[in-house]
């Protein structure tokens, strides 16, 4: 109790049982007579306890006496021992000082400038598990604000400097540069320091390739070479361009060198707009891969928001980290076994698979703009692929750096089903220091865990905050952004060697060794450099590899996956090499899954692949993981008959129909192969069901003879459906704007053969054109104020009709259903193509002006029903419904980058019904809510309760509360959304708010009812 005195106090009562006899009392609570114990020590064996029942109330941890008497009993129960140790160690205090800093959270008090640490004191408020030690490799000024980090084939370290970002953007030259930082004489720290390139700008990622580092520099990636030895880049080159750098943070990053032999990526939503081998190639927040050399680039999968994160297990599972409250998830398929959902399925590549909002942390002084408390920040997603740490982290602990929190994240892995979740592992390493800024680890040639440390106090890239100005970068320019500062650490587990080996790549032995390493580094840089010098002479070597049937302690044979992998990108599996094929089938039986699976990717797609893949029984699995992947092989063989019946036996299976992701990947086989399905298919057509009732097999069949692909304007359909022998059916939910609608709702093909759904002149034309004639349904009656549902179909035998909120308005007769698919035209959605390109007789592209709800508007394809004969009238005009009820459309934004509605306040009529049509023209995800009167808090607060919830962002951070009129799901940058519901009756003030976790309080405005 020494140095402690009176201080009040806020807390519940509480009354103990069972209290020890030997305890010393130190505070009581005194009631009446009755005096309860609320503080008291004891001894327990050889430790000691110390409890106090204060602290419930916060407002009590805000009493200096009383954080005295915690700090006390913690010395206490700790011993003496450890106390004079822990009084040696000298934890620094940080120095503070005011300055303008944006106070996002609106905190009091408000948040001080921290001066910076030393690398020798700012690691000691660095907190790791036990048994592990941080060690310091760099600092300044020998590195300065470290943005990514990569090692060459002989393990030295490469670091790109990064003194223009975020906003010093160029077009020629820069201050950037990469360094290679060396251990000459083996005490663990940098000595030998040589700048490789210089003249960058803002560059993000790297990979050691070709014997030279590949760049991420936006607009840019660029290959540079030394090739006279001085350990300085004399070769530039571009290899791609097209890379967006409106933003500088949400650019392309984490560049890997993948199994497939490919260079892996992951992009922000400053997008790509290119080419590749002369094919224009767009695509925005997602995961990539193309060839060493530039080509092949290929898009995988979109992502939830901005993206900097990726990384690999072992056996080839790829894993995303995104910015913005999804620090971990998993590509489950690559796009093209999803542009076709199946019923019931999802058309994303990649899946959220984290289970917690909360970033455990170690101080409340942490600066965020949204996400409080959670990942608005995450930064790559590398696995521990060693073995120098305990066998917990082998390939399942990946690591997610988060600057705002100043944490390393531990984010277990483990298998669920043919996928992924992710488990809440606490951190690897922690700070309080304000500056401490993690943003790239991943482990290094020696099996420890390097870290990048950028080292600033200024993190946030944007929103703008109040009376700040955004610069080039798209980041807002504060002066304490810093450029004289960073550090390099290794993380290592005590008691570990932490050895690097040599690879001569001329030498086939070093080269076998290193596919043996028991790290990964070493796996992938043998099987890289076997692979760039097409040393065909280790086949032989590669083959023994495969054939070992071992499985080391946690399941593995990762030797045998990279060699199977290394024999793909040696072209040995193109038929000239029938041992080598052998001995990859044979791999389909190996007793490692990954080595399984690896096998399955790696073999050519044809019929021989496809008889041994049934003859392993891949497709019944035991790994479920590994039975997808099967199934994702199947569907790019030859078609086959044989091959079908084992497909319809596989949707049978509830093991299968249970799976997140085995539907998909089953539909995409039977797409290829359905010929056991079209008996099942045929008779679904007769059966009326709920989709949430059927079979998975069910499910398969419908999705065979029926298609349905989303209305949205922004993502659009993926790729033109075939439409030749089905049934065309068109729903789409408008609403107007301010004006009269006009414009393309929907359109695919030509003037000689295509279809369109379109309003001009204030009449709705469903149009079709076969062969170059004409066939139209058209309604010329009035069209609705308010929201209405417009349907268009083309059926058997080419019946024509047109409805408007179920009733029929119109219908026409065409010369039947398409009899050729249209194979080079997509589906427009808003607009239409220009010229002979386009369907209709008017101006190009005709741009719709209303808005189509994404959430009810789609297309759907459906083979006949035998038999069915449409009504032989001649085309009627109908009339459609109207409502009397009064309508207002309201055009709601986002001031961009501050986190606010561009609307504050709104007035709309009682009983009226209200359009707000939502863009969201911000970075970062938005939803809208409309709330009863005065529910604002009670909303907010429900809102931060599911902010906290692993499946808040599945219910798209919408509580499910009475108090909420209507409600948007989340919508992406640069997406929109129109909510329509009927305003209240009563007058009143109304609020409409964002419930994305952290933006309620600041996101929010006034309806006002009159």
């Amino acid at each position: 109790m020494d140095g402690i005195s009176i201080f009040t106090t806020w807390d519940e009562t509480y009354i103990h049982s069972r209290l020890n006899d030997d305890m010393t009392i130190l505070m009581e609570r005194a009631e009446g007579d009755k005096k309860e114990p609320y503080t008291w020590v004891r001894e327990q064996g050889k430790g000691r306890v110390f409890y106090t029942a204060y602290g419930h109330d916060e407002r009590t941890w805000n009493q200096p006496e009383f954080q005295k008497l915690v700090a006390n009993g913690v010395l206490w129960a700790i011993g003496d021992k450890v106390a004079e140790q822990v009084a040696e160690f000298d934890i620094p205090q940080p120095q503070f000082e005011d300055a303008i800093i944006p106070n996002y959270e609106n905190k009091d008090p408000a948040p001080r400038y921290q001066l910076p640490l030393s690398p020798e004191k700012s690691m000691k408020l660095v907190q790791v598990p036990v048994g592990f030690e941080l060690q310091l490799f760099a600092s300044e000024p020998d590195i300065i604000n470290p943005m990514a980090i990569a090692w060459d084939d002989r393990g030295r370290l490469y670091a790109i400097e990064t003194a223009d970002y975020p906003n010093e953007v160029r077009q020629n030259g820069g201050n950037d540069k990469i360094k290679i930082l060396e251990d000459t004489d083996g005490d663990g720290k940098a000595d030998k320091i040589t700048v490789f390139a210089d003249g960058l700008n803002i560059p993000t990622s790297m990979v050691y390739v070709n014997g030279g580092i590949l760049l991420s520099m936006a607009p840019d990636f660029i290959f540079l070479k030394d090739t006279d030895g001085d350990d300085k880049a004399d070769i530039r080159e571009t290899v791609i361009t097209g890379w967006g750098k409106s933003d500088t943070h949400a650019g392309p990053s984490n560049l890997k060198y993948g199994f497939d032999n490919k260079i892996w990526g992951v992009l922000g939503y400053s997008g790509f707009k290119g080419e590749t081998e002369g094919k224009a190639l767009s695509f925005s927040q997602g995961v990539y891969r193309f060839s060493p050399d530039g080509t092949n680039l290929e898009f995988l999968g979109n992502t939830s928001n901005n993206t900097w994160g990726l990384g690999f297990t072992e056996d080839f599972n790829t894993f995303i980290s995104t910015a913005n409250g999804q620090h971990s998830a998993y590509l489950a398929m690559p796009n093209k076994f999803v542009k076709r959902p199946v019923n019931g399925g999802s058309v994303n590549a990649v899946h959220g698979i984290d289970s917690h909002y909360d970033m455990p942390h170690l101080t409340p002084f942490l600066r965020q703009v949204d996400w409080h408390g959670s990942y608005t920040a995450a930064a790559g997603h590398n696995f521990y692929t060693a073995r120098n740490f305990p066998k917990a982290y082998w390939n399942r602990i990946a690591f997610v750096a988060e600057p705002t929190g100043r944490v390393l994240h531990n984010a277990i892995i483990e298998p669920k089903g043919s996928g992924f979740k992710e488990k809440n592992g606490f951190n690897l390493l922690a700070s309080s220091d304000e500056w401490f800024s993690p943003v790239h680890a991943e482990v290094g040639p020696d099996g420890a865990v390097w870290i990048a440390d950028w080292y600033n106090f200024i993190i946030q890239h944007n929103p703008t905050p109040k009376g700040f100005e955004n610069g080039e970068g798209n980041a807002y320019i504060n002066p304490l952004r810093d450029s004289k500062h960073g550090r390099i650490y290794r993380l290592i587990y005590k008691g570990g060697e932490y050895k690097t080996m040599n690879i001569d790549p001329s030498i086939n032995k070093d080269l076998v060794s290193g596919l043996k390493s028991d790290n990964m580094f070493w796996r992938m840089t043998a099987q890289k450099l076997i692979v760039e010098n097409n040393n065909t002479s280790i086949i032989e070597d590669l083959l023994q590899l495969i054939a070992n049937q071992s499985l080391d302690e946690i399941g593995l044979n990762s030797p045998a996956v990279h060699a199977l992998w290394t024999l793909h990108g040696l072209d040995a599996l193109d038929g000239s090499n029938t041992k080598a094929i052998d001995a990859v089938i044979k791999a389909l039986k190996h007793p490692a899954a990954g080595v399984r699976k690896s096998a399955i990717r790696v073999l050519p797609k044809s019929e021989a692949t496809l008889l041994a893949i049934l003859n392993a029984n891949l497709i019944n699995d035991e790994n479920l993981n590994t039975r997808k992947e099967a199934l994702l092989a199947i569907a790019e063989m030859p078609i086959s008959a044989d091959v079908s019946g084992f497909l319809l036996s596989a949707s049978q299976d509830e093991k299968n129909a249970s799976d997140e992701y085995l539907p998909q990947a089953l539909f995409a086989a039977v797409i290829t192969h359905p010929f056991a399905f079209d008996a099942s298919s045929t008779a679904l057509n007769q059966i009326d069901k709920v989709d949430s009732l059927l079979t998975l097999e069910e499910r398969v069949g419908k999705s065979l003879i029926e298609e349905q692909y989303s209305l949205d304007r922004k993502s659009g359909v993926p790729f033109p459906p075939q439409i030749a022998g089905k049934e065309i059916r068109i729903q789409a939910t408008i609403s107007k704007s301010d004006e009269a609608l006009e414009g393309i709702i929907m359109a695919q093909g030509n003037k000689t053969n295509g279809y369109s759904l379109y309003i001009l002149n204030n009449n709705i034309y469903w149009l079709v054109k076969q062969n170059g004639k004409t066939y139209q349904a058209v309604f010329n009656g009035k069209i609705p104020d308010q929201q209405f549902v417009l349907n268009a179909s083309l059926e058997n035998r080419g019946k024509m009709a047109l409805s408007i909120d179920d009733n029929q308005v119109s219908k026409s007769k065409a010369a039947g259903l398409f009899t050729k698919d249209f194979d080079q035209e997509r589906v427009r959605i808003g607009h239409d193509n220009m010229g002979t390109s386009q369907v209709g007789n008017y101006k190009d592209r005709f741009y719709f002006n209303g808005r189509i709800n994404p959430r009810s508007s789609y297309l759907n394809l459906k083979l006949p029903i035998e038999g069915d004969e449409p009504e032989t009238t001649e085309p009627e005009q109908g009339q459609a419904q109207t409502n009397n009820v009064g309508s207002v459309t309201i055009k709601m934004g986002v001031i961009a980058h501050e986190m606010k509605f561009d609307k504050a306040t709104f007035k709309v009529k009682a009983g009226q019904q209200v359009t707000i049509d939502f863009v969201n023209n911000d970075f970062m995800q938005h939803n809208l809510l409309v709330g009863k009167s005065g529910s604002l808090e009670t909303i907010g607060k429900a809102a931060d309760a599911l902010a906290r919830d692993p499946n808040g962002i599945k219910m798209n951070f919408v509580p499910k509360i009475p108090e909420i009129i209507a409600a948007t799901p989340l919508v992406d940058p640069e997406g929109n959304e129109s909510l329509v519901f009927t305003a209240p009756t009563t007058p009143g003030e109304y609020p409409f708010l964002c419930t994305v976790p952290g933006h309620w309080r600041i996101m929010n405005g006034i309806m006002i009812v009159e």
